[in-house]
């Protein structure tokens, strides 16, 4: 009796033991991600905030809605590719009143006669606080559905006035790189990034 007591004894050790250790090297890994999500962010925050302001630049009316907006959702750098079937892909930051309030992915799939690699940034500028509601609480927004949204032109700048502005969401596609047709946010997938 007391051998079979002490070989459950020992069996409850070793697996207090194996629990312990897979528990301090759970914990030894959270620790050890942190810093690389971290370094990672912070990259994330100054990349949204140089590609900002390189829009503001460029495009006035994108700095008067900046000035406006409940929350600006910036795309530094989105990679679109393909070969009849093609897809794109970037991270971006949520700003409120200049502020990280959040991160962001953006991804897009389409199918049809497109050959090509380029790269663009994109911005939307949410312009009433149900647009900001909308983005907080959908589990992956996909643009064009829901809050009503206008692509900014090049002539933005010259029509955008206080009373011309009645869109709930503005996106600015700017800064395209390389070779492929039509560029577009319109059925992209925007889903919140849970670090």
């Amino acid at each position: 009796m007391t051998k079979v007591a002490s070989a459950e004894s020992a069996g409850l050790s070793r697996a207090l033991s194996r629990r312990l250790l897979l528990g301090s090297m759970a914990a030894a890994g959270a620790v050890a991600v942190g810093p690389r999500f971290a370094a990672a962010d912070a990259q994330m925050d100054a990349d949204a905030l140089a590609t900002l302001k390189k829009l503001y630049a460029s495009n006035e009316g994108a700095r008067v809605l900046g000035e406006k907006a409940k929350g600006i959702l910036v795309f530094p750098t989105i990679a679109k590719g393909g070969f009849m079937i093609g897809g794109a892909y970037g991270e971006g930051t949520l700003l409120v009143n200049g502020r990280t309030a959040g991160y962001y992915s953006s991804a897009a799939a389409s199918y049809g006669l497109q050959i090509g690699i380029q790269r663009f940034s994109y911005a939307l500028f949410m312009m009433t606080d149900s647009a900001m509601q909308y983005l907080n609480k959908s589990d992956g927004w996909e643009i064009g559905v829901g809050p009503t949204i206008v692509v900014a032109d090049e002539g933005f700048a010259t029509k955008a006035t206080t009373t011309t502005l009645k869109a709930e969401i503005y996106a600015f596609i700017f800064g395209q790189q390389g070779l492929m047709a039509g560029l577009g946010i319109e059925g992209t997938k925007v889903t919140r990034i849970n670090r």
